[in-house]
């Protein structure tokens, strides 16, 4: 299911600017992230709103999964911390972020620190590391 944003809708990414402006841009504007932090944030915002087709279009094939939202209907997002933001080259960058969310579950909290490469001048999602496990 796709969640309906408006104009002056705050983006949920957590920049406070309007979705229009901010995430929008990527999501139903067409325009490409510039940078690694640009590519997450829209990423998270495109999880929230159930825009399947954006995180296919942003994950890199090798690594894509069967199934990216499988469950993401049982998810309601409650906020995206950006920690760090790292061009480790031109053309490969990292982020580190903690998104919290809440299921039937309970509440939980998904730190990770996400690679993202740039491919004939576009950003993508490659693979991430979780920290927090041991």
């Amino acid at each position: 299911m796709t969640k309906k944003t408006t104009p002056a809708t705050l983006c949920p990414c957590g920049s406070g600017k309007d979705f229009a402006a901010c995430c929008g841009r990527f999501l139903d504007g067409g325009q490409t992230p510039e940078t690694p932090e640009e590519l997450m944030r829209s990423r998270y915002s495109a999880y929230v709103l159930g825009r399947e087709n954006w995180i296919r279009a942003t994950w890199a094939p090798e690594t894509y999964p069967a199934a990216p939202m499988e469950g993401a209907d049982k998810v309601k997002w409650l906020g995206l911390t950006v920690k760090n933001a790292a061009l480790q080259t031109p053309t490969e960058g990292t982020v580190e972020f903690v998104a919290r969310g809440r299921t039937r579950e309970g509440a939980f909290r998904m730190h990770e620190i996400s690679r993202f490469e740039k491919r004939d001048g576009v950003w993508v999602y490659v693979d991430g590391t979780f920290p927090d496990k041991s």
